[in-house]
């Protein structure tokens, strides 16, 4: 059985009178370990499949399984405990809290989880080592995405959500969170799935999502990724 399965899901949202369908009988499936790359243009339901992926929001019909547990079938105190101790989430913005150092941030997630990752080991990872201490304005915003990520993994989760996780950053600066990411996957075996419309990252991934209209257009598995060093956008 694949570590994430997504069988028939739909989601349907009320405007007025009318019935939106945000995902359209979505399924595919995400082994454990792999870079997952789910791309598609804006308003294709992407959004949505992380939402439902991250338990935050639930599907109308359909199954979702992680790792063996059907997620879809969860009430609200389990869905709370799901996104606490399973899924680390990477937004576009880094929503840190201010008034808390690097170290802080992180160490806040890891508090809150049953086997977290080392704090100060985990910033190092991230090759921040050297700025434990400094408060989320004194850093850049690739310093403060990468913050964002130490937060996510310090909690050890099952599955890393990154939603355009390098939308608020610049070309170079995105390419080594990026990097960061790849290497999550590849040395430290993590899932990771990443939802972008830039179809440039589909080349470091292990397995591509085009997503349009609500469904899983097309599903690539890419048996040479590329080192997101070498890919230009």
């Amino acid at each position: 059985m694949s570590f994430v399965q997504l069988k028939n899901v739909c989601k349907y949202y009320k405007m007025g009178d009318k019935k939106i369908s945000a995902s359209d009988n979505m399924t595919f499936e995400i082994e454990e370990g792999e870079l997952c790359v789910v791309v598609g243009p804006s308003g294709a339901g992407k959004t949505t499949v992380l939402n439902m992926l991250g338990g935050m929001d639930s599907p109308s019909s359909g199954e979702i399984i992680i790792d063996g547990t059907i997620i879809s079938n969860m009430n609200e105190k389990e869905l709370t405990n799901y996104r606490r101790y399973d899924v680390g989430f990477v937004f576009q913005f880094y929503n840190l809290i201010q008034n808390l150092t690097a170290f802080e941030n992180v160490e806040l997630a890891s508090e809150i989880c049953k086997n977290p990752l080392d704090t100060k080991e985990t910033l190092i990872s991230v090759e921040l080592g050297h700025r434990m201490d400094n408060f989320p304005s004194q850093l850049s915003g690739g310093e403060q995405q990468r913050v964002s990520i130490a937060r996510a993994i310090a909690k050890n989760p099952k599955i890393l959500l990154c939603d355009e996780p390098t939308g608020a950053l610049d070309y170079n600066t995105g390419k080594t969170v990026l990097k960061l990411l790849q290497d999550l996957s590849r040395k430290m075996k993590k899932t990771v799935i990443i939802v972008t419309h830039n179809l440039a990252l589909t080349e470091m991934a292990d397995r591509v999502i085009y997503v349009r209209n609500g469904k899983a257009s097309r599903i690539e598995i890419n048996k040479n990724p590329k080192p997101i060093e070498e890919i230009e956008w």
